[in-house]
């Protein structure tokens, strides 16, 4: 793994406690990009990479807290506080926000190593997740009209003749969009498709009118 493969973002307006991380993270083999703000943080291009965030809670613009909470919306990457008032109010707030890691100075480089490797292997997985249901939804917009209708009553637990009676279709014509929306979705199984159709919200519904049969 090279520097190029993550980044630690520094977010503090101490430069030489910035000057001192980046150090750090430079004899780890690891890319760091420090900020003065939260200001020049948020307006700056960020490569597209598994990352860290270390964040002061004390900046001269906003609040670490706030900044937390502005961009808890997007893919921003998992965030270790720094600080040198460290109270449990604030930590509690961070950390339920999903925060790794909430560090009073002055702290261990071993500490904030640790952090640093949790809070980028979280990111990894997310990254991964967000890949994984990126492709799902690919699929599942390469289904045609009528597929699209067959996977969530398939997955609602409706036997082949009850969804095709619930679209008027035949059964064998059913079980031919059943194959297809299994291949197309990648589905190993019925359970993988429930699985698939979970991640992707589809909404699980059918007629009472089938169920009345």
């Amino acid at each position: 793994m090279t520097s190029d493969d993550q980044v630690v973002f520094i977010v503090d307006d101490d430069a030489r406690l910035r000057e001192a991380l980046s150090d750090l993270l430079d004899s780890h083999g690891m890319r760091a990009i420090a900020f003065g703000s939260a200001g020049e943080y948020v307006s700056a291009d960020k490569p597209d990479v598994p990352a860290c965030l270390i964040l002061d809670i004390e900046l001269p613009d906003i609040n670490g807290l706030e900044l937390q909470r502005q961009i808890a919306e997007g893919d921003h990457p998992p965030i270790v506080f720094i600080t040198g008032h460290g109270d449990i109010p604030s930590s509690v707030r961070a950390i339920k926000r999903g925060a790794v890691d909430f560090l009073t100075k002055p702290f261990s480089d071993a500490d904030l190593m640790a952090a640093i490797g949790a809070a980028i292997a979280e990111d990894r997985d997310k990254r991964a997740e967000r890949a994984e249901l990126s492709l799902l939804g690919q699929r599942y917009r390469e289904l045609t009209p009528r597929e699209r209708e067959v996977l969530p009553l398939v997955v609602s637990g409706l036997l082949n003749k009850q969804a095709a009676a619930e679209l008027g279709i035949s059964e064998v014509t059913l079980q031919i969009h059943r194959r297809n929306v299994m291949h197309k979705m990648a589905a190993a199984s019925l359970a993988d498709l429930v699985r698939i159709a979970e991640r992707l919200e589809i909404p699980i519904t059918h007629s009472r009118r089938v169920g009345g049969n």
